[in-house]
């Protein structure tokens, strides 16, 4: 019997399948396209095709943060169900919605003083904060308490490594996701740029590809030099957004490089679709310590924050 429950959000990007289970609540992140607001539902109301199809046909869909009285719905139902409870957040670095949800579950906590609801900022996004959620709902169904899933998390949040790889960084550009002098470097070059999540939970530009062959042989790459070595590691998530083809190249180059990994193949959702566009494609797994890969420079000024 758990004993915690989860709320998550849609920008985790998984299966409505694999999260659809009671204890779990989902937040449905909003976006808008052609002036009409949606609900990030995990493609539960819209195909895939359609959405990607509408952006490929010049639509710019753009999104927003969790609303505060959804946010205040999900930690009234937590309270009501007097089961501790768990926010897995979108990270911090990429939405405001980390500090809202911190500030909505004060609010609920002080009005219901009984309650244990605790948020976590992932430092993840789409299929890496999904491979976390995922873990995290077998961490739970082998009885980690909500303390220990907030524990848990906040450390595992670092040995997510992810690797994608887009078109072109417009969309992130025009999102605020990235810098424009970014996104303009990269149309100039011509390439297929290829972006990790740092520690921070921000993007970061890992490198360039001529050619999507050539990235999603770089995607393999990363994940031969980063997987770890047994473990949780075997679990390999696959992300695209509307690219099956190259979904399915890159999942015959992992398992030729460990064919005893379990692959688990996501649709990149509305929300993250908005800032990526069509064609992205993700590989993400359990790695080496993200913190690892800081600077000096970074690393002392961590301690000084008196950071991880």
């Amino acid at each position: 019997m758990p004993q915690c429950n989860l709320i998550i959000d849609s920008c985790c990007d998984l299966p409505f399948e694999l999260v659809d289970r009671e204890g779990v609540y989902l937040l449905g992140f909003p976006y808008i396209m052609d002036g009409e607001t949606f609900e990030d539902d995990l493609f539960r109301s819209r195909t895939v095709e359609e959405f990607y199809t509408a952006m490929r046909e010049g639509a710019e869909p753009s999104t927003s943060q969790v609303s505060i009285p959804a946010l205040t719905a999900a930690f009234e139902a937590a309270a009501a169900s007097g089961v501790p409870t768990v926010y897995l957040c979108f990270s911090s670095g990429l939405s405001g919605s980390y500090d809202a949800a911190v500030l909505v579950r004060d609010q609920v906590a002080a009005a219901h003083p009984e309650a244990e609801l605790y948020v976590v900022d992932t430092h993840l996004a789409s299929v890496a904060e999904g491979l976390l959620v995922y873990e995290a709902l077998q961490q739970r169904e082998k009885g980690l308490t909500a303390e220990e899933m907030v524990r848990w998390a906040e450390e595992a949040r670092y040995f997510v490594n992810e690797e994608f790889m887009v078109d072109d960084l417009d969309a992130l550009r025009r999102g605020g996701r990235i810098p424009a002098s970014v996104a303009v470097a990269g149309a100039a070059l011509d390439v297929k740029p290829l972006l990790v999540i740092s520690a921070d939970g921000t993007l970061s530009l890992s490198g360039v590809a001529r050619g999507r062959k050539k990235g999603i042989r770089a995607l393999v790459d990363f994940y031969a030099k980063h997987v770890a070595p047994a473990g949780s590691a075997q679990c390999v998530v696959i992300g695209h957004a509307d690219a099956p083809k190259d979904a399915t190249r890159l999942k015959d180059l992992l398992m030729k490089e460990n064919d005893s990994a379990l692959v688990l193949e996501c649709n990149i959702g509305p929300v993250i679709g908005s800032h990526v566009g069509p064609g992205m494609v993700a590989v993400v797994f359990w790695g080496g310590d993200k913190r690892e890969e800081l600077s000096v420079a970074d690393r002392i000024a961590r301690k000084v924050k008196g950071g991880n």
